[in-house]
């Protein structure tokens, strides 16, 4: 592979930023958090990305919804929902789950030929509902532990293990493997699409955590281990009405992290760590 085409992969491309960063981490690990043994480095960079969200990715969403009627934008979601349902085919594959990797194969052929592409989801309202995975979770159902909880640039919450994930992810994406012009919009736009979703989410996320950065860490760390342990993946509902259209949203495009509604409770005031698997 030539090295104009690495410049295109965020993964790396953060990884190589975390280098240096993690050194940082290490160095200052005594006098972190047991549980979250890389906590002054992780803040350093939550606070950049959210600086990044405030002034960069939220102004985006805000506008791209005020200008964006929602069928467009319901048909966007749906989009990238049947793209990142061949992750789900690949990870349900790999994780030994036939029924659920078989149901995710359906939907792409399903919504990619009667669904004009995916712009329409007509596999859900037909009972194939989707089964959202990610590499990151089939390495925790292969026994790999997670590692300590680690903040990555631009993508947010993760760890060791669902970085390696992280980058996994992309080679199941389809798009990874489109010309660099219409990879990077479509990628993009995706990452628009998501943040715009999730409006409702960062709003409640600001009302409710006194510790913006303990809150996320904590409600991360559960999602994860419950998704682990056979969860669904629904997004909560915020209340907003115009965004209660039933679109599953896209698994694999970075996004500020949120408890889910389905999930264990996520404390109102956050603790002081939560335990990684």
């Amino acid at each position: 592979m030539s090295l104009p085409r690495l410049s295109y992969r965020p993964a790396r491309l953060a990884f190589l930023a975390l280098v240096p960063l993690l050194a940082a981490g290490c160095a200052t690990g005594p006098q972190a958090n047991p549980d979250d043994p890389l906590e002054p480095m992780n803040r350093v960079v939550f606070k950049v990305n959210d600086k990044l969200d405030e002034y960069v990715a939220k102004p985006v969403a805000k506008g791209y919804k005020a200008v964006t009627p929602q069928p467009v934008r319901t048909a966007v979601t749906n989009f990238y929902s049947n793209i990142a349902d061949v992750g789900n085919f690949a990870n349900n594959l790999l994780q030994g789950k036939g029924v659920e990797a078989a149901e995710s194969l359906m939907r792409v052929a399903i919504n990619s030929v009667l669904g004009i592409g995916g712009l329409i989801d007509i596999a859900t309202p037909a009972g194939l509902q989707k089964h959202s995975q990610d590499f990151g979770l089939t390495l925790g159902t292969w026994g790999v532990p997670s590692g300590p909880y680690l903040v990555l640039p631009v993508f947010g919450p993760s760890s060791f293990r669902d970085g390696v994930g992280l980058y996994v992810n992309f080679w199941f994406d389809p798009t990874t493997y489109a010309e660099p012009a219409v990879r990077n919009s479509l990628y993009g736009m995706n990452v628009v699409d998501v943040r715009t979703n999730l409006l409702g989410a960062t709003d409640l996320l600001s009302l409710a955590a006194l510790d913006k950065y303990a809150f996320v860490r904590d409600a991360y760390v559960q999602r994860r281990r419950y998704l682990l342990e056979g969860g669904g993946g629904k997004l909560p509902d915020y209340g907003e009405d115009d965004e209660a259209d039933g679109a599953a949203m896209p698994s694999q495009a970075p996004a500020p992290a949120s408890a889910p509604a389905t999930a264990p409770a996520v404390p109102a005031a956050p603790a002081s760590g939560a335990p990684q698997q």
